[in-house]
C-alpha cells in the first residue's frame, strides 16, 4: 500500500484551520507558479437549466458540486480524481446546457510592505535595483561588495507571495545568539521578546552577566532587524517577518569575540526559554568543540532548529579546516551561504558540499544597527608623544617599512631593546560622549620569553601605566616582520582627557622590540534609528532564521528537523550552489511554506 498520500490526508486533517492562512492545495498550485486551483472548474449553466439537471451533468462525470457562486450562474465543480482542468473543460464545453466553463483561476494580493526602505531590500524584492549606501551612518565607507550590483530581477527569497499567506512570525521565538540586539530600536522593539521581570530587557547577557543584552557592536542588531524588523509601520526596513518574537542573547563583546562558554550558556538560555529557532551568525576554524556540539545537541532534544553562518573566507569547509558550527553534523542544523544580487556564490563565502546545506542573500544586506559609529580616528604616529625608560633609549619615531610608527629601540628592527628596562610611551587623546569606544592597533613585535609588551590607558591623561586600566599584556611574541591587528576595548577610560600607552619591560634578555604603526579610534553612540548596509554568510544567516521561524509560526505541528526540510528540498535549485552545498538549493519562502511534508511523530492507522 502506498502510505504517503494518507499521511498528506491527515495533515490536512491535523493542521488547525486557524494556522491556515490559504487552503494548502492554492499554496502548492501558487509555489509552483500554477495560475488556477487543480482538481476544478468554473461552470455557468443556461438560464434556465433546473438543480436536478446541473445534479446530473456533474454526477455523470463524476463532478461534486462546491458552491453555487450567487445568483451570477456560476458553479464551483470539484473534479473527479486524476481528471485535468483541461480535459473537463473541453467535456462542459460540448454540452448545451453549458454556457461558459473556465478554471478556478488563482490570484494574489501584491503584498509589499510600506516601509521606505524597502526598495533597498532586493534579497526581500530583486527588482534589479542599485543598492547604494545612502543609509550608512556617517562616517561609513562605500559599499565593499560591487559584484553583480545591480542583479538580476527575481534573484530573491521569493517573499511576496509568501506574505500573501502569513506576515506574523511571532509565535515561534527567535533566539540572535550574538553581539545582543538594540531592543529600542524604532523597527524592533515591538518585535522583542518579552521575559517579564526576570529578564526585563528582553534577554540576557553572558559577557557582562546581567540581563541587559544591549547591542555594543552592530551586528546582533543588524541580524536581527534581517529577521523580524517591523514591517509594514512605514518605517525603516521590514524583516523577513513583519512581527516576530526576538529574543537578544548577548555572546559577543563589543568587539565581536565571544569565548565556548558563553556561546554554550546562550544556547542553554534560549533553548531553556522556548525559543524555536536559533540564529547564530559567528564561527570560527580550528580544532572540533565536543561542549559546543553538546549544546547543539541539547538543542535538538528540545526541538530547536539552530541556523548557522558558512563563514566568510572564501573556502572549502570540507577541506581541512572545518568551520564550526557550521560542520557539526546535528539533524538540526542548517548552514547557510551567502549570494550575491545575482544569486551567485558571494566571492568572499564558504562552501561544502557536505557541510553547508543552502545559500540565501548575503551582500549589500540592509537592516537595522545599533546606533551611530563615529568616523575612525587614526594617529599620525609622529609626534606628540611622551615617555620614559629606565635605562637610557626607549621608544621613539621611526619608518620600519616605510610605515610612521613609535619603535623601541630606536633603530627597530636593527639593534634591541635594552636589558632590565622599563621604556614607555603615551600620548593623550579626546573622546567623550560615546556607549563604545575602540582602540585598534597595528604592531610588529619580538619580545624575549619572560620580557613583556603591554598596552594600557588612563582616563585622567598623562601616564596610564601608573593606575590606569592594563589593556594587555604578551611575551615571548615573534611577528616581525609582520603586522598584526589587535581590536580593544576601552571604553572605561574614555575621557577627552584620556591617554593610551605602550611599554617594554625586560630582565637579563633582550630581543628586537616593537613598533607601533597604525593606531585608530572609533566610537559608537547607540541610538534608536540607525541603519546599515553589510556582507556576510552571517547577513544569509538571519534571512534563512526568518523563513524558518515564518514556517514554524504557519505549522505549528512542524519539528526542527520538518523545517529544516522544507527549507531544503523546497529550495531553489542553483547551477551556482552545485557542487557546494548539500542541496544545491537557494532559500524561497513561498515554496518552503508551500511545502507539504508529514509531521513527524504522527502514527497513522490503517483500518
Amino acid at each position: 500500500m502506498n502510505i504517503r498520500p494518507i499521511l498528506l490526508g491527515v495533515l490536512l486533517l491535523i493542521v488547525p484551520a486557524s494556522s491556515l492562512a490559504a487552503p494548502l492545495p492554492s499554496l502548492s498550485a501558487l509555489a509552483s507558479g500554477g495560475q488556477h486551483v487543480p482538481g476544478e472548474v468554473l461552470v455557468r449553466f443556461a438560464e434556465g437549466t433546473t438543480a436536478r439537471a446541473r445534479s446530473a451533468a456533474l454526477s455523470s462525470r463524476g463532478h461534486s458540486l462546491v458552491a453555487t457562486l450567487g445568483s451570477s450562474g456560476w458553479t464551483q465543480v470539484r473534479l473527479r480524481a486524476g481528471q485535468s482542468v483541461e480535459a473537463a473543460m473541453a467535456a462542459y464545453r460540448n454540452d448545451a446546457a453549458v454556457l461558459q466553463v473556465q478554471p478556478n483561476f488563482l490570484y494574489q494580493a501584491t503584498t509589499a510592505p510600506n516601509d521606505p526602505h524597502y526598495g533597498q531590500q532586493w534579497g526581500l524584492k530583486n527588482t534589479g535595483q542599485t543598492i547604494t549606501d545612502a543609509l550608512t551612518q556617517p562616517g561609513g565607507t562605500a559599499l565593499f561588495y560591487t559584484t553583480a550590483n545591480p542583479g538580476t530581477a527575481g534573484d530573491d527569497l521569493n517573499l511576496e507571495k509568501a506574505w500573501g499567506h502569513i506576515t506574523d512570525c511571532s509565535g515561534a521565538v527567535v533566539a540572535v545568539v550574538d553581539s545582543g540586539v538594540n531592543y529600542t530600536h524604532q523597527d524592533l522593539a515591538a518585535n522583542m521578546w518579552n521575559g517579564g521581570a526576570q529578564y526585563p530587557k528582553h534577554g540576557y547577557n553572558f559577557v557582562d552577566g546581567n540581563d541587559d543584552p544591549m547591542d555594543l557592536n552592530g551586528h546582533g542588531t543588524h541580524v536581527a532587524g534581517t529577521i523580524g524588523a517591523v514591517g509594514n509601520n512605514a518605517t525603516g526596513v521590514s524583516g523577513v517577518c513583519w512581527r516576530a518574537t526576538i529574543m537578544a542573547v548577548r555572546v559577543l563583546d563589543s568587539g565581536g569575540t565571544g569565548s565556548t562558554a558563553q556561546i554554550i550558556q546562550g544556547i542553554t538560555f534560549a533553548v531553556e526559554h522556548g525559543a524555536k529557532v536559533i540564529n547564530m551568525s559567528l564561527g570560527g576554524g580550528g580544532s572540533f568543540d565536543p561542549a559546543y556540539s553538546n549544546a547543539i545537541t541539547a538543542a535538538q532534544s528540545a526541538d530547536v532548529l539552530v541556523v548557522v553562518a558558512a563563514g566568510n573566507d572564501g573556502k572549502d569547509n570540507d577541506g581541512t579546516t572545518a568551520t564550526y558550527p557550521c560542520n557539526f553534523t546535528q539533524p538540526n542544523l542548517l548552514c547557510v551561504a551567502a549570494l550575491d544580487q545575482s544569486f551567485g556564490l558571494a566571492s568572499f563565502s564558504n562552501f561544502g558540499a557536505t557541510s553547508v546545506d543552502v545559500g540565501a542573500p548575503g551582500t549589500n544586506i540592509l537592516s537595522t544597527w545599533t546606533g551611530t559609529e563615529v568616523p575612525p580616528f587614526h594617529d599620525s604616529l609622529n609626534s606628540g608623544w611622551s615617555g620614559s625608560t629606565t635605562t637610557g633609549g626607549g621608544w621613539d619615531y621611526g619608518m620600519p617599512g616605510g610605515n610612521a610608527c613609535i619603535v623601541d629601540p630606536s633603530g627597530y628592527p636593527s639593534g634591541g631593546y635594552n636589558q632590565n628596562t622599563d621604556d614607555r610611551a603615551y600620548k593623550t587623546f579626546s573622546a567623550s560622549g560615546l556607549d563604545v569606544l575602540t582602540l585598534d592597533v597595528l604592531f610588529a613585535a619580538d619580545i624575549a620569553d619572560g620580557d613583556h609588551l603591554s598596552a594600557a590607558c588612563s582616563a585622567s591623561g598623562g601616564d596610564p601605566f601608573a593606575g590606569g586600566v592594563l589593556l594587555g599584556r604578551v611575551t615571548n611574541v615573534a611577528t616581525y616582520p609582520n603586522l598584526t591587528s589587535l581590536s580593544i576595548d576601552i571604553t572605561p577610560c574614555e575621557s577627552s582627557t584620556m591617554s593610551i600607552g605602550f611599554q617594554i619591560t625586560s630582565g637579563n634578555s633582550s630581543a628586537r622590540g616593537a613598533a607601533v604603526c597604525g593606531l585608530g579610534l572609533k566610537g559608537l553612540a547607540v541610538d534608536q534609528a540607525s541603519y546599515n548596509t553589510i556582507d556576510g554568510t552571517s547577513m544569509a544567516t538571519p534571512a534563512t532564521s526568518g523563513v524558518a521561524a515564518m514556517i514554524r509560526a504557519y505549522n505549528p505541528r512542524y519539528t526542527a528537523v520538518d523545517t529544516l526540510t522544507a527549507i531544503e528540498l523546497a529550495g531553489r535549485p542553483l547551477t551556482a550552489l552545485t557542487g557546494k552545498t548539500t542541496t544545491g538549493n537557494a532559500v524561497d519562502a513561498m515554496s518552503s511554506l508551500a511545502y507539504i511534508h508529514p509531521p513527524t511523530g504522527v502514527t497513522v492507522s490503517v483500518q
